[in-house]
């Protein structure tokens, strides 16, 4: 069973659940030509006929005519065989017109045509020429073959006669004739009247009309004839002369084409050839390749003669531009010449058309592809004639899609798709069987339609008047106006409910109606059409802003909603708060969109209103308050603020500076204070030297003064830490002195003289340098003093 046929009876099905309550199964089966419906307690009673429905081959054709060239006066048979359910009768058409039963005309029982005599002109005027169709009809309707064409064999006269060649020794000699004729002459040669050995490699014939001759010989001379023969006649040509001179193959001479290939246009399996005759010397070489890059293959590929290119049963693949190139040996010299092969496809069916079955008031859909080239045209035919397309009707997608809407037993009949283009034609046929049951309910009558808003519109109608019993539901059918009919939806109504009311529309929208009544045998036909257009919506109420521009002028801006109906214009309304009624209205067109209201008393609060309008009436209006008091109070405020903001900056930055300068003093204070400390400590080493004979006493006192010193160091290291400006550094003893002045051995003295430092240096002394140590006398040695008094 069909996809489509199962979905539609599914809606049936859902209606029924939703009446009734009940289950009930879908279509089931399809025997003998009786379709059954089948329910929860078993098949209902009634059998309804089905006239062939899913038969394997209600009509068709076994065989279709071809197209034929005919000889004149001589017998023409047409061949025509159908498979069908009998009685099948069969006749033919002659270019649109029936063809009689007469003495030059017979029908056999199998559909073949015979045409006693075939005449290309008759005494009448008319010709048995043209194009012939079978036609084959039994009950279910009538289908039509393909058009076979009918041409007369002819032959005309030649229109290229062969022409006299000089050619050199060993060089190329090309003869070359053309004649049209039906069918195609085949065309042979003739040297002195004899025909031209074709055994010989160096003698090429071409199914053109073309002979090559290569290396030529002196034998090679004398006079060549064409011969052309076909179903209709022999004909021969004018002779050419063919006079071989000397060669002069020691002169150099440049690759030159003589013939290139032509643009040819074929049909699939057919043969190609491309000529190419090139000369020079030396001999040129002869290659092939195609202007799109894409390799020309090799099945079905062969060279005729020096350079001829010859493609057997081509198809549509082998289309394009072929390069024909002459290179001089060993360089890369070369002359050039393109022709195009165009090839053609007759129409094919991709997807033919299917047979279908479908209830009375369902849709039908047939769909035909085919492919061919060029691209093929489709036509569609309803039991032989042209189909005709209308309200219900529809042709979509190229006529690739037929659509018939709300089928009756009118539509029952054979659809052929006709698929044809300049290389030829193909036909397949499809049937619609309409389904029918007794019993099923007349059409749903006086079908109204009421616009309740914008949005919503009420449709009512009355019951059908004959069958109403076996109503399971209605379907309501929708869409707008201006939509195809494949854009309709539906919706399901209970068989109580005689209206339903359609949400969700578009507002100023014209829609269309019609009801069908189902049963559990199928639908009814579709009542009459209705339509009704949604009632015109308002503006949505627009955005509104208002600006105090001074004491006395508020600036009003709006935006527009786009949400419900479109807007016509706007209206300004104004009032003080204790005013009775608005002020206005002011109106606006729609590309307005701000205004300043003036004269206003700065000590009372406005009320300002603002709605959109158009033909249906005014929108929903946005309200703004406004105290102009407040407003410019609040820009004083905010003037205020902004002083004591500027005002803390600039307290914040002087604290920031102030801090600065206290750090950089501190940091002064401490280095003088490291560097009149040294300079004591250095005074009081001058003096142990200026003082030797009381040398020991005066090192006793620098003992004793540096373990002052170094009690005063321990203070004022604690002081330091308390305060935290000397955290981690270590203590400064009077044992510093002995890093001041090197020992030279147990005994050494002071040698202040050599190392005289200034204050400059006792400052860049680091005090993590400096360790605690014990403090031990010294004496100043001879030998150093003498050292020292040599260097003075």
């Amino acid at each position: 069973m069909n996809t489509r046929m199962t979905r539609l009876h599914q809606i049936n099905v859902r209606v029924h659940l939703a009446v009734e309550g009940d289950s009930v199964s879908v279509w089931t089966a399809v025997n003998q030509g009786m379709l059954k419906y089948k329910g929860e307690d078993g098949p209902f009673p009634r059998l309804f006929p089905l006239s062939g429905v899913m038969s394997g081959a209600e009509l068709s054709f076994k065989l279709e005519p071809s197209d034929i060239i005919a000889v004149q006066e001589q017998p023409l048979m047409l061949h025509c065989q159908v498979d069908g359910i009998p009685p099948i009768t069969t006749q033919w058409r002659h270019d649109g017109l029936l063809v009689p039963q007469d003495r030059h005309h017979t029908t056999f029982i199998n559909g073949s045509l015979l045409v006693a005599h075939f005449q290309k002109t008759k005494s009448d005027g008319s010709s048995d020429e043209g194009d012939y169709e079978c036609m084959a009809q039994n009950s279910f309707g009538r289908v039509v073959s393909r058009k076979a064409r009918i041409q007369a064999a002819t032959m005309a006269d030649f229109h290229v006669q062969p022409e006299s060649v000089l050619a050199e020794e060993s060089g190329v000699a090309r003869f070359q004739c053309q004649i049209h004729g039906l069918p195609e002459p085949v065309i042979s040669w003739e040297k002195d009247s004899r025909p031209v050995d074709t055994a010989d490699e160096r003698y090429t014939l071409l199914p053109t009309g073309v002979l090559q001759i290569t290396g030529v010989r002196e034998e090679d001379s004398g006079k060549f004839c064409c011969v052309a023969h076909n179903s209709a006649a022999v004909k021969h040509s004018a002779e050419a002369l063919l006079t071989v001179s000397d060669s002069q193959s020691s002169v150099y001479k440049e690759p030159m084409i003589v013939v290139g290939p032509e643009n040819l246009t074929l049909t699939v399996h057919q043969t190609a050839i491309l000529e190419c005759v090139a000369t020079g010397y030396p001999r040129p070489i002869v290659s092939w390749s195609r202007l799109d890059g894409r390799p020309i293959g090799v099945e079905g590929i062969q060279v005729l003669g020096t350079g001829n290119l010859m493609i057997s049963d081509v198809g549509v693949q082998h289309s394009g531009v072929y390069v024909c190139a002459a290179n001089k040996p060993g360089t890369r010299v070369r002359r050039t010449a393109q022709g195009r092969l165009v090839v053609q496809a007759p129409a094919e069916f991709v997807q033919p058309p299917q047979s279908i079955a479908r209830p009375v008031g369902t849709t039908a859909i047939f769909t035909c592809q085919a492919q061919g080239e060029p691209g093929p045209q489709l036509t569609w035919l309803k039991n032989g004639q042209v189909l005709e397309t209308g309200r219900h009707v529809k042709l979509r997608n190229n006529n690739s899609t037929l659509t018939i809407h709300s089928i009756s037993q009118e539509d029952e009949a054979i659809y052929q798709c006709i698929a044809e283009n300049s290389a030829g034609s193909t036909q397949a046929s499809a049937r619609l069987t309409v389904l029918w049951a007794d019993g099923l309910p007349g059409v749903p009558t006086n079908v109204q339609a009421e616009a309740l808003s914008p949005n919503t519109i009420q449709v009512s109608w009355r019951e059908p008047e004959q069958n109403t019993q076996d109503i399971i539901g209605y379907v309501l059918h929708i869409r707008r106006t201006s939509d195809p009919l494949e854009m309709e939806y539906e919706e399901a109504v209970s068989k109580v409910t005689l209206q339903q009311v359609i949400r969700d529309l578009e507002p100023s929208t014209s829609y269309t109606f019609y009801v069908k009544a189902y049963t559990s045998h199928g639908a009814s036909k579709p009542s009459d059409s209705v339509s009704e257009s949604t009632r015109g919506e308002v503006p949505a109420p627009p955005s509104l802003f208002t600006k105090v521009l001074n004491s006395s002028v508020v600036q009003v801006m709006w935006e527009s909603s786009p949400k419900m109906g479109q807007h016509q214009g706007f209206r300004l309304y104004y009032r003080s708060a204790q005013a009775p009624a608005f002020a206005g209205p002011t109106t606006f067109p729609r590309n307005v969109t701000q205004w300043n209201i003036t004269q206003l008393d700065s000590s009372l609060v406005y009320e300002i209103k603002l709605l959109a309008y158009n033909q249906h009436g005014d929108g929903n209006a946005t309200t703004r308050f406004v105290s102009l008091r407040e407003t410019l109070e609040k820009s004083v405020l905010d003037g205020s603020c902004d002083c004591l903001q500027d005002e803390q900056s600039k307290t914040s930055t002087t604290g920031i500076i102030i801090g600065i300068h206290i750090g950089v003093t501190c940091i002064i204070f401490c280095v003088l204070f490291l560097v009149f400390s040294y300079r004591d400590r250095l005074m009081m080493c001058k003096t142990v030297q200026a003082t030797p004979q009381a040398a020991h006493s005066a090192a006793l006192e620098s003992s004793s003064s540096s373990q002052g010193a170094s009690g005063l160091n321990g203070a004022a290291r604690r002081e330091m830490e308390v305060n935290g400006s000397a955290a981690g550094k270590k203590v400064v003893d009077s044992n510093e002195l002995q890093r001041l002045f090197r020992q030279q051995n147990p005994q050494d003295t002071c040698t202040p003289d050599s190392y005289v430092l200034n204050d400059s240096q006792l400052s860049t002394i680091p005090l993590d340098e400096f360790a605690e140590e014990r403090e031990t006398p010294f004496q100043e040695h001879p030998s150093a003093r003498a050292a020292q008094q040599d260097q003075g």
